[in-house]
């Protein structure tokens, strides 16, 4: 394989070896064991006490903000959650070696790096209790997030409309001559849509400075990897397409951050996608309409329980005497209140007008989405017992 199909300078070495029936084997970056010492020859980057921390506790908040969000589903409060449980590095990570400038294209397990850019836990709840306060006026599902002062675009249901979408993105941003990249986050599982094939494909003829970023979790819902696809995971892909790859230990924040910091310079520089494919573990549910126990054993969870993120990022810091447990405690005491006064405070927040619902598409309704929003507002008062909290926000009549 050629060079140019492969990062530098962050231990990884440019060799690929062909294996059987013309597969190809590609090793993985890691550069913190499990338990958070650094491998004999790796390169951990040089980072500050205060990235180092923030990094952390953006981890710490969003495993927090998940076991609440999860609770207050199962007590019917919110509709729907996905949880990011042992992936919160790979999304941590990526967002700290970029910059503010960077447009973020999420699918919809990336709530870390929205966190690590600042969205508040009072932004979080009114997302998720689709109030009148969200920016999208309530009209997306849970974890639907977006953030135009972010540089977070909204997130959308269907699996791989983004990656395309991102390649035209980056290359609107070389065409304007901007010193910023977008990056793409996908699962294994989106890897699998046509979305995935057409926008790999474009963004390497076109010299797009766009990274995607596959979360390998193992699991697509229910179907593992295995039956997903018969090669070499996700990255033998961008290798096919002509794209510079590397395969990181998704686990590992710090691999992560390397990784990503490179794959942002060699994007700009070079004006090229890069691939990165972060080999991690799905600890949670799909989401909440889900139930693994169906699907993986309890053996293969505590395997990867034993690779935890936060653990491992956590005996690092300590290492290098960053860390203080007394600290740790309070800092995750503090944020569970936070999260359940938040959850509390918005969840009382009234939702949109039923009449703002025909907003915002065209600049004057039409007839017919009148006559149906009139047809919506009879039925609704014939049944008010049947949408308690929208009855109440009905006006004109």
């Amino acid at each position: 394989m050629k060079d140019r199909n492969h990062l530098s300078n962050v231990g990884l070495s440019h060799e690929v070896n062909i294996i059987e029936n013309g597969l190809i084997d590609i090793p993985m970056l890691q550069l913190l064991q499990p338990d958070g010492t650094p491998h004999d020859d790796a390169n951990v980057p040089d980072i500050s006490q205060e990235l180092a921390t923030k990094m952390y506790k953006t981890m710490q908040y969003i495993r927090v903000l998940d076991d609440r969000m999860i609770a207050a589903q199962r007590q019917g409060r919110i509709s729907f959650y996905l949880a990011s449980t042992g992936e919160e590095a790979a999304a941590v990570g990526s967002a700290a070696a970029l910059t503010d400038n960077d447009l973020i294209m999420s699918q919809y397990r990336e709530q870390g790096a929205l966190a690590y850019r600042g969205y508040t836990t009072e932004q979080f709840m009114n997302q998720m209790f689709s109030n009148e306060k969200e920016p999208n006026k309530g009209r997306q599902m849970p974890i639907h997030y977006g953030a135009k002062e972010l540089n977070f675009m909204t997130i959308s249901s269907p699996l791989g409309t983004q990656i395309p979408q991102a390649s035209g993105y980056a290359y609107g941003q070389k065409m304007a001559g901007e010193e910023a990249v977008t990056i793409c986050y996908f699962g294994e599982g989106a890897a699998s849509e046509g979305d995935f094939h057409a926008g790999l494909n474009m963004a390497a003829v076109l010299n797009c400075p766009v990274i995607f970023f596959c979360r390998n979790n193992g699991y697509a819902i229910s179907t593992p990897a295995d039956e997903q696809f018969a090669g070499d995971g996700i990255a033998s892909r961008g290798i096919g397409y002509g794209i510079k790859t590397i395969r990181v230990d998704g686990n590992d924040i710090m691999a992560v951050y390397a990784a990503t910091k490179e794959a942002r310079e060699i994007a700009l520089a070079e004006n090229c996608p890069v691939l990165i494919e972060a080999m991690t573990y799905r600890l949670a549910a799909h989401s909440t309409s889900d139930d693994p126990t169906g699907y993986r054993s309890r053996e293969e969870e505590d395997k990867w329980r034993a690779k935890d993120p936060i653990e491992r990022m956590g005996a690092w810091m300590a290492s290098k005497g960053w860390r203080d447990e007394a600290e740790d405690k309070a800092f995750v005491d503090n944020m569970r209140q936070e999260v359940l006064d938040e959850l509390k405070r918005v969840e009382k927040v009234p939702i949109c007008p039923i009449e703002e619902i025909i907003e915002d598409v065209y600049d004057t309704p039409p007839w017919h989405l009148k006559m149906q929003l009139e047809e919506l507002k009879t039925h609704i008062k014939k049944y008010p017992q049947a949408y308690p909290k929208t009855s109440g926000r009905l006006t004109n009549g």
